[in-house]
């Protein structure tokens, strides 16, 4: 059986913070090894600073983060309101931001993004395996 839980947030840097301490606090409840908790928080925390940082919207839209939890994966979901699909890049040594979607890429077992289905925006996401204690 899935469980899930969504959050819709406001579309500012504080919602990152805020969104890595709902999933933080979804993990314990559901009983997610921290391990695998801190990773899927990290990456969470990745995806949502791209969608605030770089979606380019109207102001007052918001961002979700959808967290679905089955037998087998921990799947987390970022949608924002932009059709302007991630693209990974190479940072620099002395570049200070840029590097999120390699850290997702190194650390996930498999993410992509994708056209929200309902036509407006995209969804971000990545897996984690998900052995439950």
């Amino acid at each position: 059986m899935n469980q899930h839980i969504e959050w819709r947030l406001p579309r500012t840097p504080r919602s990152v913070g805020r969104a890595r301490a709902l999933l933080a606090e979804q993990a314990r409840d559901w009983k997610i090894p921290d391990e695998l908790a801190d990773t899927a928080v990290l990456l969470l925390s990745e995806l949502m600073t791209n969608a605030c940082r770089h979606a380019r919207v109207p102001v007052g839209r918001e961002v979700a983060a959808r967290c679905v939890l089955s037998e087998a994966v921990l799947r987390v979901e970022v949608h924002d309101a932009s059709d302007a699909m991630p693209r990974p890049r190479t940072a620099c040594a002395d570049d200070e931001s840029g590097r999120g979607l390699a850290l997702v890429d190194a650390l996930a077992d498999a993410w992509g993004a994708e056209p929200r289905p309902y036509g407006i925006g995209k969804a971000v996401w990545f897996e984690l395996r998900a052995i439950r204690t």
